[in-house]
């Protein structure tokens, strides 16, 4: 890949996101570096009292009440994350031919909520269906976030969303990197959302699995690498990248975030739930091939790590088959502590707050380590302060989901 032609090199020219501590990429940003939480207490259907990552967006700035009502809170969030990715591209949005625009948006799962909702709206009428909402198809098909975005934009691209668990974000980015390859676009609208905090029964697993996070402190809950982590927070979120072609980013003078110089996507072919450090490590090694990059050239690693006892020590694992144990001077760091686990969005989110350290040079702490566990010592873990550097130049971001897919997707300083 380090030899591609412009034409072929695909960079990062926008980005818009909602996540539980910002509703922009400064905003979240600021909130990394001053170690705020976005956890919070929360109450859901059924299940009662709990903690969440919770976004508090502006659900009107790009749509009407009629149309917030019509559609999905998935969709709602793509909305705004889409307008303010187009908005920070500085794009001539006017004069943007749309049949060329492409969205690919990454998602953990989609239509439980409006299914749980209009069944619990159901049961007043006696479970009569004749009331059931006319809305429910385009509701709750799969490609329905991608498609509100469509229709509220008016791109008559190619738009469809990708089922990767909770490698939905990176897979949603590899798309379009893809897409733009192949020329089936000339500008890609990518990433991941998240409405999980919206559906009780996401939280009643996690319980019934014992993986859902507790803590008296709701800012303290999400806590991966510690020994007392008990589980995961869920969240909501979204975060929405505008991808172009080198050639064309420069022609119009863009800002640019950094070039996605490297990807990868394998499984694991094991079990439902529990990862494969080996296949996770391939992935990571898949990823640094394709880039003509070597471990050493890695700044920043930011860890899929969701707080589970099992899955954090599997992934460490996995980064001392790549890393060895002394690091080659790489950080490492997780932005899960801060906001809980946003399933579909999560590597589209993790990667955005990580992108400002090509200008600031700083690794982003993970927080709320009190007592390191033993099996996820990492050299260059930074952890509960934020860790200034000359220079970053090269990002990995991991991305692992359910039934053993794994992603990985490296950005590198332009």
């Amino acid at each position: 890949m380090a030899e591609q032609r412009d034409e072929q090199r695909i960079v990062i020219t926008g980005v818009g996101l909602t996540a539980p501590n910002g509703n922009s990429l400064p905003e979240f940003r600021q909130a990394l570096l001053e170690g705020r939480s976005g956890v919070t207490a929360y109450e859901t259907r059924y299940f009662g009292p709990t903690l969440a990552g919770v976004c508090n967006f502006d659900e009107l700035r790009y749509q009407k009440r009629k149309e917030v009502r019509r559609g999905t809170r998935a969709g709602g969030i793509g909305i705004f994350c889409s307008h303010e990715a187009i908005n920070d591209s500085c794009l001539d949005w006017a004069n943007i031919d749309r049949s060329r625009v492409g969205i690919y948006v990454g998602v953990t799962e989609h239509g439980n909520v409006e299914t749980e909702n209009e069944i619990y709206l159901l049961k007043g009428f006696d479970y009569d269906t004749q009331y059931w909402s006319h809305h429910h198809n385009p509701r709750t098909v799969a490609n329905n976030p991608a498609g509100e975005i469509s229709l509220n934009l008016g791109i008559t691209g190619p738009h469809y969303t990708l089922g990767a668990a909770c490698a939905a974000g990176n897979a949603g980015i590899i798309q379009g990197v893809q897409m733009l390859r192949l020329g089936d676009c000339d500008l890609a609208l990518c990433g991941g959302v998240s409405e999980s905090i919206h559906t009780f029964g996401i939280f009643a697993s996690f319980h019934s699995q014992g993986a859902l996070a507790k803590h008296a402190e709701p800012a303290k809950a999400s806590r991966p690498f510690d020994i007392d982590r008990n589980g995961i927070v869920v969240a909501e979120g979204g975060c929405m990248f505008i991808l172009e072609r080198l050639t064309d980013a420069r022609r119009r003078g863009a800002k640019i975030y950094g070039e996605v110089a490297g990807y990868a996507m394998n499984s694991d072919a094991t079990d439902f739930v529990l990862p494969d450090p080996g296949r996770q490590a391939e992935c990571i090694q898949l990823a640094l091939r394709r880039a003509g990059m070597t471990r050493e050239a890695i700044s920043i690693v930011n860890t899929h790590a969701t707080s589970t006892s099992s899955g954090d020590a599997q992934e460490c694992e996995a980064l001392r088959r790549v890393w060895g144990d002394n690091g080659h001077h790489t950080l490492f760091n997780n932005t899960k502590s801060f906001i809980g686990h946003a399933m579909g969005a999560a590597g589209a989110l993790e990667l955005a707050g990580n992108l400002p350290a090509f200008q600031d040079g700083v690794c982003h702490a993970t927080i709320n380590v009190d007592r390191l566990d033993p099996q996820c010592e990492l050299p260059g873990l930074v952890i509960n302060q934020p860790r200034q550097t000359a220079r970053i130049d090269a990002i990995l971001n991991n991305s692992f989901g359910m039934l053993g897919i794994n992603s990985v997707v490296i950005v590198r300083r332009m």
